[in-house]
């Protein structure tokens, strides 16, 4: 294994801004003036990936159960740092930190250099994630609050991606960045939108990757939402949910002021106060912040 070698998690709850962030990781990479094509974001395959799992275990996943396939990941993350990586890696990861019977972390302690872990604003995130999964707001909101929720567990339907437990979104918030076997550092959705320089520099510190301010100020302007948006419009975008219109729908903070109803903001309040107030989505009487 190199000594540079090792995964880098880009973690988050889904519609929580890990595609875009990928996007501005694949532009600085690239570091050109033209964009990098949103359906050849090649950091690396998301942490769930059934092909990247077949291929190293060498059968087809689809005849294991859950938990025999989550047995065996910490050993495909193990094995591609240290018989196959040459560099860091970047994958996406969606699952909560989970820790298997014997304390071995899902994504393998060995593998993992470090996570990023891309947080958003609840309210915000329920309207996304209807859009993509298909479902009402108030379906989405049911699903944020259950400490079982999976995604991906129906091979038929997801068959590119092995079941992923989220937990609820709290949990799956806490998972991350309260893990003490682990190097987190978080961004805020919001604040890669109000502070983007600063934002995407410290998160591109914390990730090792090196470049100048000239950069990353370049690769943030190649993966704007309206940029992402507009490829999709014209090519169309393979990670869209089929149950989904669009992936890049409006990439705005704030959007549940004009969207949700009172009894939806208070149910997620409710739901989520702790998380909620801890990252300043909330004051301490649980009404949510404008900014």
């Amino acid at each position: 294994m190199s000594e540079a070698a090792g995964i880098y998690w880009l973690a988050s709850y889904p519609k929580s801004g890990n595609t875009w962030f990928r996007a501005f990781i694949a532009n600085l990479q690239r570091g050109q003036n033209a964009e990098v094509d949103i359906n050849a974001l090649d950091t690396g395959e998301i942490a769930s990936s059934r092909g990247w799992l077949d291929e190293l275990l060498g059968f087809d996943s689809a005849d294991l159960r859950a938990a025999e396939i989550e047995r065996l990941r910490p050993e495909v993350y193990r094995w591609t740092v240290a018989k196959e990586a040459k560099s860091l890696g970047y994958h996406k990861i969606h699952d909560a930190y989970l820790r298997l019977d014997n304390g071995e972390p899902l994504v393998s302690r060995e593998a993992t250099r470090g996570a990023l872990y891309i947080l958003r604003n609840p309210l915000d995130v329920a309207i996304s994630a209807s859009h993509h999964w298909g479902c009402s707001i108030d379906d989405a909101i049911h699903r944020m609050g259950k400490s079982d929720f999976e995604i991906a567990k129906n091979k038929r339907s997801m068959h590119t991606q092995v079941g992923q437990r989220l937990l609820s979104w709290s949990q799956h918030v806490l998972s991350w960045v309260d893990a003490n076997d682990l190097r987190c550092c978080v961004v805020r959705y919001e604040d890669m939108l109000k502070d983007s320089l600063a934002s995407f520099t410290r998160a591109s510190d914390f990730l090792e990757l090196k470049a100048e301010q000239v950069a990353i100020q370049r690769a943030i302007v190649q993966s704007s939402f309206e940029k992402l948006a507009a490829q999709e419009q014209e090519k169309g975008f393979r990670e869209r949910s089929a149950k989904a219109e669009r992936f890049f729908r409006s990439g705005k903070a704030g959007s549940w002021r004009d969207t949700l109803s009172a009894e939806q903001v208070d149910q997620i309040v409710q739901d989520h106060y702790v998380v909620m107030h801890r990252f300043g989505y909330i004051d301490d009487s649980g009404s949510p912040y404008f900014s």
